[in-house]
């Protein structure tokens, strides 16, 4: 579409101005909104409020226009409108009205559903719970329609934190994802992402790479089984696991880096939040031989981990340096905000375990990616489909747009 001598708007009209919605709808081709605003040009009215959807070449065009002023002339204005439109094998409608939009309600918010696929009940029962909280649906719009079907509501009427506690129910019921942030110009600003690396950034747990390479998967297994029984705290486990890798040829870690898969969509993620000018990280409770190799692969401007002490070409069985745990991760987030100069509010965390928690819970928004359910209860939202880059869906970032970029790059 293009527009062209649009009457600039001089004021705002107030309630008791009358002003007309001229709505088109039709099969989408150039020059409709040139045309349309052509016509309503010789008119002399102002224009107050615009907006247009295409769906599957489908247009429908909303504009709100103050009343021309001269007598009979809101009769002719209908009828050449009706005229043009008829022309263009276009259908209008023109209502009569005062003013300009009713106010949005206080408290705004995106929320950002996604689904696989984004069924038609999923979608009424997460409009229908924004209701019950109060809120209205200013908009909707997609932004993604593979891998998965991405959509954004913009929703006021209803504060941030008891509407994402009730959607984050009602998705858990239904099967979807949704994410609820904040609406206001943080959501622009630059932002630092932080990820976990071990089943998050990578598809795999880098300690059962080296216990590979050992021969002790199982021994390895068996102590990470009784972590998750409770038995052991983080610390104790890694020191336990760590333990088993004694006497490994530092080589090992070569073949590890090369057997690392990246996630699917990681790098499109990185590279976009790039672009967007984002500043990422990763905190794990692996090792700095494996987080420092992605960092330079990646670009990362944040990395860190344990670190597994090498002596005379040989893996001692110890980390050295301050263990990377659950409460670790937390502290890392605040670091790598504080030096990144971005305000934790403007963070964004992801993770899958519970030694991911105290990030999540920390950062501006957790995304709780995969994770098991302790965690996707806990966090401020859940991914739950094998495609990173998803999380752009939750910063407003469409499909598009990113493969805009990528086409504009090759």
């Amino acid at each position: 579409m293009s527009a062209s001598r649009i009457p600039p708007v001089t004021t705002v009209p107030d309630d008791d101005v009358p002003t007309l919605l001229v709505k088109i709808f039709g099969k989408d081709r150039p020059g409709i909104t040139a045309g349309l605003c052509d016509t309503l040009a010789a008119y002399g009215v102002h224009i107050v409020d615009i907006e247009q959807v295409v769906t599957r070449g489908r247009i429908v065009l909303c504009v709100l226009v103050t009343a021309p002023k001269s007598d009979g002339a809101e009769g002719d204005l209908r009828a050449t409108v009706h005229s043009w439109a008829e022309s263009m094998r276009l259908q209008a409608e023109i209502i009569s009205g005062r003013g300009d939009n009713r106010p949005r309600g206080t408290g705004r918010s995106h929320v950002t559903v996604l689904g696989n696929p984004l069924t038609a009940e999923s979608t009424a029962a997460i409009a229908s719970r924004i209701t019950g909280t109060g809120g209205n649906i200013d908009r909707i719009f997609r932004l993604a329609k593979y891998p998965v079907t991405a959509v954004e509501f913009e929703v006021s009427g209803a504060e941030t934190e008891p509407l994402r506690t009730a959607l984050a129910t009602e998705a858990a019921d239904i099967g979807v994802d949704v994410a609820v942030v904040a609406s206001g110009l943080q959501r622009r600003a630059q932002r630092l992402v932080v990820m976990d690396v071990d089943s998050t950034l990578i598809q795999d747990e880098v300690i059962e790479l080296f216990a590979a390479h050992a021969g002790c998967e199982a021994e390895v297994a068996e102590v990470t089984a009784r972590a998750m029984r409770g038995e052991l705290d983080f610390e104790q486990s890694l020191h336990a696991r760590v333990a088993l890798l004694a006497g490994i040829d530092e080589s090992v870690v070569e073949k590890v880096r090369a057997e690392v898969r990246l996630t699917p969509g990681a790098r499109t993620l990185i590279r976009t939040l790039k672009r967007l000018g984002y500043q990422v990280g990763v905190v794990s409770g692996g090792f700095t031989q494996v987080t420092d190799d992605l960092k330079e692969r990646l670009g990362l401007d944040f990395a860190s981990a344990n670190t597994l002490e090498i002596v005379d070409g040989k893996l001692t069985g110890r980390v050295i340096g301050e263990v990377v745990d659950r409460a670790g991760k937390a502290r890392l987030l605040r670091r790598f905000a504080a030096e990144a100069g971005v305000p934790l509010v403007q963070t964004v965390a992801i993770g899958d375990g519970a030694n991911d928690l105290d990030m999540l819970n920390a950062a501006g928004l957790g995304v709780a990616f995969n994770a098991k359910p302790v965690v996707r209860e806990a966090a401020h939202t859940a991914v739950n489909v094998p495609f990173l880059d998803t999380v752009l869906y939750l910063l407003g970032v469409t499909r598009d747009e990113v493969e805009a970029a990528d086409a504009h790059v090759d």
